[in-house]
């Protein structure tokens, strides 16, 4: 390429001041290759005065930026694992606790793993290696991450994709009957079918790329998914249900009882208890520490300023997952009681139907925008993992993305496959370090998600706070000039706060604490 636009300058017969002008821009993008380690392609267009381009995937904007990776966070843990936490942990208790963690550990382990990312432009695969090469194990480590929730998300979206399916064509009176979930998960072809039709689509979606295809889908899917949320919650404040003894329930009490703190019977282990909840929930939706923020950071030009798009993100996330608790708990107050509240992850597949079936007329329109919502989100999340997969290939293989698209899809299709056959022909229960009985799904998101992704954060927080140092991380965020107001809570959070909470999480979550106590 530089000889080629040598040859061109000599033909064209340009005046000495544009060649200067065309050297000094080729030798400050020279150094910052060397500053980054990592060769790029270099597009010079004369007639534009020299602007230097990258060829290569990256986001058009911020706006483009904020909406893949909210995609990426906002997920079924929002709309399924936060408001059964809450409901379980005291609910306005657990919003206060969780808030406080969002605008302290959560911004600093989101704003950490987009900053290396940017900064380096690698995956997360080659990032750290790229700070310390001592460190390129942690590398490893997040790659391992989301290929393990690949295994299983497919057939999660595969679920959410049957229920949209059944309300569909049908009122969904059988979704509500017990026993109704297990005979779905359990049988041999129809977990695998809606499996497949959710992996086609994510593999599709990456397929396209970055800017054709995870930003443009995240920018017409995200705001929907948030209009749907809107409009269901708000409705699900209308309900009221009479019982048979005469007691009323409305959706105002169900929204009083997910907004006002429960303080009765609290002791110290009960609120660390519900701050590990909170913990876990925070690390689960914010996509942080399992590459993916990493690999939408290194997409990130330059000129975006990091530090409002990364706080957009955060309030994003925080509140979907607010308004998804606003929709489901008044709803499963109204028609189940207290009894219902207490459902915790089967709220959604075992409970929720039964709520439907209870709102006459209203219950399968609302079914099915439900299932519609929680199948966007769902997808945009499975496709920040798959895409951290293919991105992370690319980079480890050297081979360009249609290639290491197949590739992954191939490994999701044959490993989410196993992972269906493990409810009947693979079927086995296993006790966790955690205490909890697991099928081959739960042992896969156990090592991610309790194992691996704290542990990978304990060795982040070390690794920035101690050995890079935290003001690597801050000039990134102030590169252009911008104000970074919370540098000063950053530096105290990553070097003191988050390897402490980092490490009680994976002692806890791997049953080391139990046998210390």
């Amino acid at each position: 390429m530089i000889c080629k636009a040598i040859r061109n300058f000599l033909r064209a017969k340009f005046p000495v001041k544009k060649f200067l002008r065309f050297a000094l821009y080729l030798f400050s993008y020279r150094i910052e290759l060397l500053a980054v380690g990592r060769q790029r392609l270099i597009n010079m267009y004369w007639k534009r005065g020299f602007k230097m381009e990258e060829k290569g995937s990256s986001f058009s904007g911020s706006i483009g930026f904020v909406l893949a990776a909210a995609g990426s966070a906002v997920g079924v843990g929002n709309i399924w694992r936060f408001p059964y936490l809450c409901a379980k942990d005291g609910g306005g208790l657990f919003l206060l606790i969780y808030l406080v963690l969002v605008l302290t550990f959560g911004f600093v382990l989101l704003t950490t793993d987009v900053a290396i990312g940017r900064k380096t432009k690698k995956n997360a695969l080659r990032a750290f290696e790229a700070l310390d090469p001592k460190w390129k194990f942690l590398g490893r480590l997040t790659f391992l991450v989301p290929a393990l929730i690949m295994t299983y998300y497919s057939v999660i979206g595969g679920w959410i994709a049957k229920y949209f399916f059944i309300y569909l064509v049908s009122d969904g009176t059988e979704a509500a009957a017990d026993g109704y979930f297990t005979s779905f998960i359990t049988s041999d072809v129809a977990p695998i079918v809606f499996m497949l039709i959710f992996l086609a689509l994510t593999a599709w979606i990456v397929f396209r790329g970055v800017e054709k295809g995870i930003e443009k889908f995240s920018s017409i899917i995200m705001p929907g998914l948030i209009l749907l949320i809107v409009v269901i919650a708000i409705f699900c404040l209308t309900l009221s249900h009479t019982d048979a003894d005469g007691t009323v329930r409305t959706g105002i009490q169900g929204l009083f009882i997910y907004l006002k703190p429960d303080f009765h019977g609290l002791t110290v282990k009960r609120f660390l208890e519900i701050l590990l909840d909170a913990m876990s929930q925070l690390f689960f939706s914010l996509s942080v520490s399992m590459g993916i923020m990493i690999t939408y950071g290194s997409y990130v030009k330059n000129e975006i300023d990091l530090n409002k798009a990364t706080n957009q993100i955060e309030l994003f996330d925080t509140g979907v997952a607010f308004l998804a608790g606003m929709m489901i708990i008044p709803a499963v107050f109204v028609f189940l009681g207290n009894d219902g509240m207490a459902s915790g992850p089967s709220l959604i597949f075992i409970s929720l139907p039964k709520v439907f079936n209870s709102m006459g007329v209203f219950g399968r329109p609302a079914a099915i925008a439900f299932f519609l919502m929680m199948g966007f989100a769902a997808l945009t999340s499975c496709v920040s993992v798959m895409e951290t997969l293919v991105a992370n290939c690319m980079e480890l293989y050297h081979k360009p993305r249609k290639s290491m698209c197949g590739a992954v899809g191939i490994y999701s299709l044959i490993t989410a496959v196993l992972i269906c056959l493990g409810y009947n022909k693979l079927y086995f229960e296993l006790k966790l370090p955690n205490g909890s009985i697991a099928q081959l799904l739960d042992v896969m998101d156990y090592l991610s998600n309790s194992f691996l992704m704290p542990f990978i954060s304990l060795l982040t927080s070390i690794l920035i706070g101690w050995v890079i140092g935290p003001d690597w991380i801050i000039g990134e965020v102030e590169r252009n000039g911008e104000s970074f107001k919370r540098a000063g809570l950053y530096r105290f959070m990553i070097r003191y706060v988050v390897p402490v909470v980092m490490l009680v999480l994976f002692l806890v979550s791997t049953g080391f604490a139990d046998l210390i106590s």
